[in-house]
């Protein structure tokens, strides 16, 4: 008969393993190259100037161009997934995220998170676990961080429930708090080189714009990028995981896409420096068209030369959707709605 010994390999944290407080050092470093700007942008219809072009960073006052935000936000996400959401139902919303500095190729990003938050669900089989999650570089900078809530299913059902707690978090960073890359100079902004006139005095709080473009998501593209960013969630790799057989379509996919789609309307919106709250608020599955339309939060100055903020609202629904729709009369998510994105970036003014 043979006999296997436990303890060689991991299946994931489950929710009655984590604590208010517990810190988590998570695995696996990674250093970024040119090649993963290239796949970025062969995954999507990314354009945004300053990533693309080192002559139009070094006009802005950057030494090269810098990888695009959201690869470095992905790079640290992915390096959670196996310590906080392996067992997730699903991730759920984000929160009080700065994006401290440029991610260059050449950086190493490491993450850890830190356990803030506490609910089991009614159902006794799942809970809610909030986390704070930092990403440093290789000589210990502050990149990214961020606050995150997931659902992750139980593995002893006869577990007690913990305390309950839920943290308080602030609904938007504040324009103050953001930071401004160093260096980084509007004044010399070629606008032509970067594919619109449109400057930050040129959009008004509540204007809605509508992207125009679709996409249609691909198999093999969502399961490129979750691999690129070694995201081993069950969920997104495995057909048995869900209900359905269907692999669910990584969120952060559906952020890029968004973002890259948002070109269209916002292409001096250069650098993301805030991310004051998201949530993924429907499934995404292959063979879904995306459209993407934002509305503009909030604008406002800050200390470096031509440089201006813009809050926006990013929301990527399903291709036939209604112009515009978010929630209903009962204050939900319309089911064609996947994405509500509330960031902050930076564009000349």
């Amino acid at each position: 008969m043979l006999k296997t010994k436990p303890g060689k390999t991991n299946s994931g944290w489950f929710f009655e393993d984590y604590f208010v407080g517990q810190v988590i050092e998570h695995a696996v470093p990674r250093t970024i190259s040119g090649g993963e700007r290239a796949i970025y942008h062969a995954l999507y219809p990314a354009r945004g100037a300053l990533y693309s072009s080192d002559d139009f960073a070094r006009d802005c006052g950057l030494h090269e161009s810098p990888m695009d935000d959201l690869i470095g936000f992905h790079t640290i996400f992915g390096k959670t997934v196996p310590d906080i959401s392996l067992n997730a139902v699903a991730n759920l919303g984000y929160a009080e995220g700065r994006f401290h500095r440029p991610v260059y190729p050449g950086d190493t990003l490491s993450s850890r998170s830190e356990v803030i938050g506490l609910k089991q669900n009614s159902n006794g089989k799942s809970g809610v676990v909030w986390v704070r999650t930092t990403g440093v570089n290789q000589i210990g900078e502050v990149v990214l961080d961020y606050v995150r809530w997931v659902m992750v299913r139980k593995n002893n059902l006869d577990a007690a429930a913990p305390e309950t707690v839920i943290p308080e978090l602030a609904k938007a960073v504040a324009p103050d708090d953001l930071i401004v890359p160093e260096g980084l100079d509007f004044t010399n902004y070629s606008f032509t080189e970067a594919g619109e006139p449109h400057r930050l005095g040129d959009y008004e709080v509540g204007e809605k714009i509508d992207h125009v473009d679709g996409v249609t998501i691909e198999e093999a593209e969502h399961m490129l990028a979750t691999r690129l960013w070694q995201n081993t969630a069950k969920v997104h790799f495995d057909t048995t995981a869900r209900e359905g057989g269907q692999r669910l379509i990584y969120g952060g996919h559906v952020i890029s896409l968004a973002r890259a789609l948002s070109f269209n309307g916002l292409a001096n919106a250069q650098m993301i420096v805030g991310l004051n709250a998201g949530a993924h608020a429907a499934p995404c599955f292959a063979g879904d068209t995306i459209n993407a339309w934002s509305e503009v939060l909030e604008t406002a100055e800050t200390d470096a030369d031509g440089v201006g903020a813009i809050r926006l609202r990013l929301v990527a629904q399903k291709a036939g959707a209604a112009p515009f729709s978010l929630k209903g009369e009962d204050g939900k998510y319309l089911p064609d709605v996947l994405l509500d994105l509330d960031y902050w970036a930076l564009m000349p003014t």
